[in-house]
């Protein structure tokens, strides 16, 4: 991994300093860094005051659109590590990974042609992966605003430039489409060698993207180190768990529930957490060696299942079918079949939970705050 990091670790102003030099920003940015999208101009549902530039302007960290999808093993993997993370997608079209290699540099990712208008999305600073149903946006091309609300990416629409998208809030809350959410897509944030077991057959983004980018460079130097407090723009850090932790979430109006790596790392290898949110019956898979963890509906047909760990895989109670992180059953009575993932369990950094969400509540193993 050393060789993802910029030679030394750079202050945060250096870096974003490096960021705007590199990202390209055309000379109509204004001398603040930011040429604002007109959505910005217009009446917000969120405070104002907490809308930042962040650096190099609209479009100056360039969204990416179709970009070229190519097998595992063709040579533009070459960018690509084993303990690179990826977000998998798991479609009717076949598996997907666009890496975070190529979100760090590029943010979005609007991909036609494999199902619904999606965009895959990941803001580097709060460390959260997202995919989105473009639809109710009537398709919008999504592009990078180089605006921030609490530290977060603002995403606003290429083809009206009308409204502004904050991502952790998932949908519209500036402009005329204000209010407007975006469904969310389920997806699997793992390493790239996790992925590419599970799914052999897997495409992924080429890094022939057009873009003169070293994706083999993570451009934030030690930003994302466990107990760092560096955020580009100063926050409360709620110091329940370490700030730059990787935390699987599922929000629930102002709050929800949290599930921190690290305690689920406590439960050895694998584990499956059985929980129950507003009602709803939830299973928490963890798979250490992926780096991986993900929510599900823990229902096959009618029936509900309770899982258990045996023999160092997850196993159902009902059946004895074994099963893997990304939710499918590869052996026993149910093999083949599919858990229905919860679209709206997310990974962020455990900082910017409680921003958007300040009533979350940390899962501990007995589902208490």
């Amino acid at each position: 991994m050393e060789r993802r990091r910029i030679q030394g670790i750079r202050t945060l102003t250096g870096l974003f300093a490096f960021l705007v030099m590199s990202a390209c920003a055309d000379d109509s940015t204004s001398p603040g860094g930011v040429d604002t999208p007109p959505g910005a101009e217009s009446s917000c549902s969120i405070p104002e005051n907490l809308i930042f530039g962040g650096g190099p302007g609209k479009d100056g960290i360039p969204a990416l659109t179709n970009p070229p999808l190519v097998r595992a093993g063709d040579p533009g993997t070459g960018y690509l590590d084993d303990d690179d993370r990826v977000v998998g997608l798991v479609l009717d079209a076949g598996p997907i990974a666009i890496p975070l290699n190529i979100l760090w540099w590029h943010e979005i990712v609007n991909l036609d042609g494999y199902g619904p208008a999606m965009a895959i999305t990941h803001c580097p600073l709060t460390g959260s992966s997202l995919a989105f149903d473009r639809t109710p946006a009537a398709g919008a091309e999504l592009g990078v605003s180089g605006l921030l609300y609490r530290n977060n990416l603002i995403m606003y629409d290429r083809n009206r430039e009308e409204s502004l998208w904050p991502q952790m809030l998932r949908g519209a809350r500036c402009g005329p489409r204000d209010g407007t959410d975006l469904p969310m897509i389920p997806i699997f944030e793992m390493t790239w060698g996790g992925w590419t077991t599970l799914h052999p057959e897997t495409l992924v983004v080429s890094e022939n993207t057009g873009s003169s980018r070293d994706y083999t460079v993570y451009p934030y130097g030690g930003y994302d180190a466990l107990n760092s407090t560096n955020t580009f723009f100063p926050t409360d850090i709620d110091p329940r768990r370490p700030p730059k932790e990787r935390v699987l979430g599922i929000p629930l109006g102002t709050g929800g529930l949290a599930f921190p790596f690290g305690i689920l790392d406590e439960e050895g290898p694998v584990a499956s957490v059985a929980v129950e949110l507003d009602g709803d019956e939830i299973v928490v898979f963890w798979d250490r060696s992926r780096e991986a963890a993900m929510a599900f509906e823990p229902w096959v047909n009618t029936e509900i299942l309770t899982f258990a760990v045996s023999s160092g895989r997850i196993t159902d109670d009902q059946t004895g079918s074994h099963w893997r992180v990304d939710g499918l059953a590869t052996e026993g009575p149910l093999a083949g079949h599919r858990l229905l993932p919860k679209p709206e369990a997310f990974v962020a950094f455990w900082f910017a939970w409680p921003e958007f969400y300040p009533e979350i509540l940390i899962w501990n193993g007995a589902n208490e705050d």
